[in-house]
């Protein structure tokens, strides 16, 4: 069985995603989330939780950023609320927080190290093995064939990203924002300063690209290999997203619901009663890419990090105030071509009317990057998740079961014998149907030997059982535990900065675990030299590979960023100027 787990900013947008199939959602609480602005109260979550478990959907929480000593004091104390209200899992960073673990100072909740943990090899995923860890998250720079050696050689669960935002660092490894104005990615205050125009120049002040998104990325679209995924051993599939909103989340958890049960089981229970056709080219997207899955590839548009959206084709004929173009366009649709964009105002027959014509000309590539009808379908979407179940009524006795083998049972105790046996068959078969708002559908009902009874009490009769079910159904949800963690050796002995040691507790459990720690966090007022490491190699985009010549990034404040290439690994390094 896969799991999907969908991104959540908050409870109704957690509720979405439940009810558009995810098998898991993860969401950030109050504090120690790595997006800050999306934190959520104990309630909230507590009723998301008791909502995502009449799905037996898991409820992920986000405390993945690095802590001072104090808040692990208080990362600890909201670990213990967050298992009292049911959640079931936990995503962590900071090793101050493994270390309370294997010294049993945490309840038994399942723990996940975080992708901003830098898991890219096999050693680092290994030792969370080792540890014990419930769950290793990948990074999302990995191949096939990386990921399956991972997956063929550890017995934690695999998670790795399957659509979504790119950061253009390997996760935990990026210090620039902070470097430039005090916020840090690993404190979950990124100020996207990769999504900025730079200059790429050389040593000899040669301007390679002039006031471009040299480091924005397209987005992440992996949903060509899933069964190539599934089949290397990966279990879970993670939506990145937690800023997005409630329309984003419905089309592509929608989506990437129909596209898995293609190949797999889902882990929860339900089934996705659609009203509209989820298309994940129709909510924000950059542009996508496959990045490293199968190969190096082109990843990133240097035009623009703001939504491209889907390809409509070329413009025809362009008039004075409107153009032509062979699409199906809307009022109201926003459009991208070359750079910029524009509005539709009005469609008369081919005639595009927009709100500005700077720019438009024959022949250029246009994209729709907002799709006014989809977003009200969207908005006016009913999307239901019900749970089967199926009826028996023989000898007096009415059973409900559901897709998950819970069941209950009611005595009826009517025993007047109708005097039209077929007709109260049908009617008492029409009257159980009728599930309403509830959670539930019916595939199956077998009747036997009905006594007489009025609707009003057919009706009764299940709402009550309905009731009893989901009950029982809750009542036998069972959550996962984390098994005891150990102390293991890590794979590195001399550790910087890099290692975003930002507590005593942190610092201790390296120490325990045979490493050297020579620098505390870059937030703790160390300096790193590498300000950004990436695959995303500005030699490779350019077809330098074999040039020798040095690069430097400006930014648009006139700071000069040294570049560094690690070519062996094909990895890009932004230092410090």
């Amino acid at each position: 069985m896969i799991e999907l787990l969908a991104p959540a900013k908050d409870k109704e947008t957690a509720i979405c995603a439940i009810e558009s199939g995810c098998d898991a959602l993860y969401m950030g609480a109050p504090n120690f989330g790595a997006r800050q602005a999306v934190g959520n109260s104990l309630e909230d979550i507590k009723e998301v939780v008791d909502y995502a478990h009449k799905f037996y959907v898991k409820v992920h929480i986000t405390i993945n950023t690095i802590l001072t000593d104090d808040e692990l004091k208080q990362a600890q104390e909201l670990i213990f609320k967050l298992y009292e209200i049911g959640v079931d899992a936990i995503i962590v960073q900071d090793m101050g927080i493994f270390k309370l673990a294997v010294e049993g100072k945490l309840p038994p909740i399942p723990i996940h190290a975080s992708t901003q943990c830098d898991n890219r090899t096999l050693e680092k995923a290994k030792f969370f093995d080792d540890m014990g860890i419930s769950r290793v998250i990948l990074a999302r720079e990995l191949s096939i064939e990386q990921i399956k050696e991972i997956c063929t050689n550890i017995n934690a669960e695999v998670e790795t990203f399957i659509h979504g935002a790119l950061c253009v660092s390997y996760s935990g490894q990026c210090y620039l924002s902070h470097y430039i104005g005090g916020r840090s990615a690993n404190r979950g205050e990124c100020a996207q300063v990769c999504r900025k125009k730079y200059t790429l120049i050389d040593e000899d002040g040669k301007i390679i690209a002039k006031d471009k998104y040299l480091l924005s990325l397209r987005d992440f679209n992996a949903s060509k290999h899933i069964k190539k995924l599934i089949d290397v051993g990966v279990k879970s599939f993670k939506i990145e997203g937690r800023l997005k909103d409630k329309n984003y989340v419905k089309n592509v958890v929608a989506f990437y619901r129909k596209e898995i049960n293609k190949f797999a089981p889902k882990t929860s229970s339900g089934k996705v009663f659609l009203d509209f056709e989820p298309d994940v080219n129709k909510s924000f997207n950059r542009g996508f890419t496959d990045y490293f899955l199968d190969g190096r590839k082109h990843c990133y548009n240097f035009e623009t990090p703001k939504a491209v959206g889907e390809y409509l084709g070329k413009i025809k004929r362009v008039g004075k105030d409107y153009f032509e173009i062979d699409a199906e366009l809307s009022k109201q649709d926003g459009l991208y071509f070359n750079g910029q964009g524009c509005l539709v105002n009005k469609v008369e027959n081919k005639k595009v009317y927009p709100n500005r014509m700077d720019g438009i000309a024959v022949g250029i590539d246009v994209y729709r990057n907002f799709d006014a009808k989809f977003e009200k379908q969207l908005e006016n979407s009913k999307i239901k998740r019900r749970i089967e179940v199926k009826f028996t009524c023989k000898n007096g006795i009415l059973k409900a079961t559901d897709e998950d083998k819970n069941s209950v049972e009611i005595v009826i105790l009517a025993n007047e014998p109708p005097k039209n046996p077929e007709k109260m068959q049908e009617t008492f078969i029409k009257q159980l149907q009728k599930t309403g708002d509830s959670d539930f559908y019916v595939s199956d009902i077998t009747v036997d030997n009905l006594p007489f009874m009025p609707v009003s009490e057919i009706n009764e009769l299940r709402r009550t059982i309905l009731t009893q079910l989901m009950q029982e159904r809750v009542k036998n949800h069972t959550r996962e535990t984390q098994n005891p963690l150990k102390y293991t050796e890590f794979p590195q002995k001399r550790l910087d900065c890099r290692a975003n040691i930002h507590n005593s507790i942190a610092k201790s459990f390296y120490e325990t675990c045979g490493c050297e720690v020579c620098e505390m966090s870059a937030e703790s007022g160390s300096k790193p030299t590498e300000l950004m490491r990436t695959k995303h190699c500005l030699k490779f985009a350019h077809n330098m590979c074999k040039s020798a010549q040095k690069l430097f990034l400006i930014d648009e404040k006139g700071k000069k960023y040294p570049l560094k290439f690690d070519c062996k690994n094909c990895e890009m390094i932004v230092l410090r100027p």
